[in-house]
């Protein structure tokens, strides 16, 4: 296989909404079913074949560094990239951009999901796009990132958390992406850049074939944004959250 055994986990938020949990721990650090929230993606992402894994920090960075170590403990190899001024998910991944010589997989490290990464990656390669966005279909997508597909999954448009009336999709990114190097000569270096806001639609812009993939029943995708969300996810610990690609 050709490319994904790199990724880019982005563990750098503050988790604001999550206080006081928050106070002493980045949210990407907060446990969940007795192991970090970014534990739980490294585990996912070595069960599919990814053996290189960048992680940017910011708040408390000492926490993700002190548990992963060099990241042998968990069967993989970990580097960290420090941000003294966030950079955006985009800036993020632009500031590595040398450590992705294939393609790679980006994972948005604060939120959990069950995304099966060997379709994605099947699916992306399928379709030939610059780039492929992991969906999940949102009853309510007012605080996501909706996209909008055509008959042949090509995304045609992004719009970040619409009001109730410019919803147009259901389905909103899962903040799980499959990406070829080349997607980041459109991201500006040193400046804080975001996929969804400002890189995605410049690329469609330009004319390039970026795709969705549409999880499916099987797949799932747990936001842990508020305190409310993390006693939702807490109460499926048991049953839904796992570590590997079963």
């Amino acid at each position: 296989m050709t490319g994904f055994t790199k990724a880019m986990l982005l563990a750098a938020g503050r988790g604001t909404r999550l206080r006081p949990m928050t106070e002493t721990i980045s949210k990407c650090m907060v446990e969940i079913a007795g192991k970090p929230i970014l534990e739980h993606n490294v585990e996912r992402l070595r069960g599919f074949g990814v053996t290189d894994i960048v992680i940017n920090l910011h708040y408390l960075p000492e926490a993700v560094m002190n548990h992963f170590g060099d990241g042998s403990r968990f069967g993989v190899r970990i580097l960290y990239s420090h941000e003294p001024e966030l950079l955006g998910t985009a800036g993020a991944v632009k500031k590595v951009a040398a450590f992705f010589d294939a393609p790679f997989f980006v994972w948005y490290g604060d939120n959990l999901s069950t995304c099966r990464l060997d379709r994605l990656r099947e699916f992306h390669e399928a379709k030939g796009g610059i780039a492929t966005l992991a969906l999940h279909y949102r009853e309510d997508p007012t605080q996501s990132g909706i996209v909008g597909l055509d008959e042949d999954d090509r995304v045609t448009r992004f719009l970040e958390k619409p009001c109730a009336e410019q919803v147009f999709s259901h389905w909103v990114s899962a903040g799980i992406l499959a990406l070829e190097p080349r997607a980041l000569e459109a991201i500006a270096a040193d400046e804080a850049v975001d996929f969804g806001r400002d890189v995605f639609p410049l690329l469609l812009e330009k004319g390039e074939a970026i795709y969705g993939y549409r999880m499916g029943e099987d797949e799932r995708l747990w936001w842990i944004d508020t305190f409310a969300d993390y006693q939702r996810v807490q109460a499926h610990r048991s049953t839904s959250i796992k570590g590997n690609s079963e």
